[in-house]
């Protein structure tokens, strides 16, 4: 009698041990579906706890029971491992797999592009449209005083030229400060990579940065920017003015705030401290943001005698030493209707692409 009694509590014993064993394969081993790997976006918010959050991952179906996903946290000491983010996460996954992935704190990777020659104003409202910030709270951001003298170690108008071009990671709880600053310190170091062997003397870096903006804005043909930046060298030179019209229209946004303007004639001689039809010299900062290419150029021109250039409407341009041979030059492919027709500066841009 009492070594059946020993016998059945010992199959007892046994069959608890596989029920718990069953119990724990099923909810902790194996997945909710191993056969969906649709993409659940599952957020880890500040504050909450973990068994809010394990609630919350039944809720979404990702694990089959809250109280042994706790429970097994506790007995594998995990309950404080998991990390603030925005997790990419399915059905497929084990609930280890789940564990390790809020855990890392690798949040689900968004873009921020940002193209060659846009200015604070673009930017701005490429940061409003990624839902980062509003436009007014970029530029109030960008033109602090206290930020500028951080991030750049002297005062500037604002941290336009500084924005470097490139295409930034981030995820949802990136501060927008934090891409600014990874934006300066591109462009800072950039600046520094390019004139470690190419230094202009007597030169400052907003100076050069404010040059290399102008060159940016004038041409989108990559093997006229160090022809672009002779001409303006020689200008500067010869004390002639810059009489570039992207600082036209960029004094007009500094003066009134608003970008998405047409220009008028009247506008050349209009006086604002960008205008360099009207100022001497370079203007007081940059213009937009440029890319390495065009920091170079500014550093290291071509040799030439050209003091003039004019579009030829397809993203190119003519270049001359004379005034007599730049009126000519305007004449032909501005003042000639027929020289324009069919031509675009996205001929270029498409020309470019096919080389590539």
């Amino acid at each position: 009698m009492k070594k059946l009694v020993v016998i059945l509590i010992f199959s007892a014993f046994i069959l608890s041990i596989g029920a718990v064993s069953w119990l724990w394969h099923s909810m902790i081993s194996s997945p909710v579906d191993e056969t969906s790997v649709h993409e659940i976006v599952f957020e880890v918010d500040p504050g909450s706890s973990f068994t809010k959050v394990a609630y919350l991952l039944e809720e979404a179906a990702l694990i089959k029971n809250a109280q042994v996903f706790i429970l097994y946290a506790k007995l594998t000491d995990q309950t404080k491992t998991m990390k603030v983010g925005e997790y990419s996460l399915n059905q497929a996954m084990t609930p280890q797999q789940i564990m390790n992935t809020i855990a890392s704190g690798i949040s689900i990777a968004r873009k921020l592009t940002i193209s060659e020659g846009l200015n604070i104003y673009e930017i701005g409202k490429i940061f409003e449209e990624k839902g980062l910030l509003s436009q007014a709270e970029f530029l109030k951001m960008v033109r602090d005083p206290q930020l500028i003298q951080e991030l750049l170690g002297e005062s500037a108008i604002s941290l336009e030229g500084y924005l470097f071009p490139e295409t930034y990671q981030y995820t949802k709880f990136t501060k927008p400060r934090e891409i600014i600053e990874s934006m300066v310190a591109n462009a800072v170091q950039t600046y520094q990579q390019v004139t470690v062997q190419n230094s202009l003397p007597g030169w400052s870096r907003n100076q050069v940065m404010t040059l290399a903006s102008i060159i940016e804005k004038e041409t989108g043909a990559a093997f006229e920017r160090p022809l672009i930046s002779s001409v303006f060298h020689n200008r500067l030179a010869k004390k002639m003015k810059l009489q570039t019209d992207p600082t036209i229209i960029y004094g007009i946004f500094d003066e009134t705030g608003d970008f998405e303007i047409k220009i008028s004639r009247k506008d050349i001689r209009r006086l604002t401290r960008f205008n360099t039809y009207v100022i001497d010299g370079l203007p007081p900062g940059p213009i937009a943001n440029p890319g390495r290419e065009a920091i170079l150029a500014a550093v290291k021109p071509e040799s030439s005698d050209y003091l003039f250039f004019v579009s030829q409407n397809d993203g190119t341009h003519i270049f001359s030493k004379s005034y007599q041979d730049h009126n000519k030059a305007v004449q032909q492919y501005q003042k000639n209707p027929k020289a324009r027709e069919g031509k675009s500066w996205r001929d270029l841009n498409k020309k470019q692409k096919s080389e590539d």
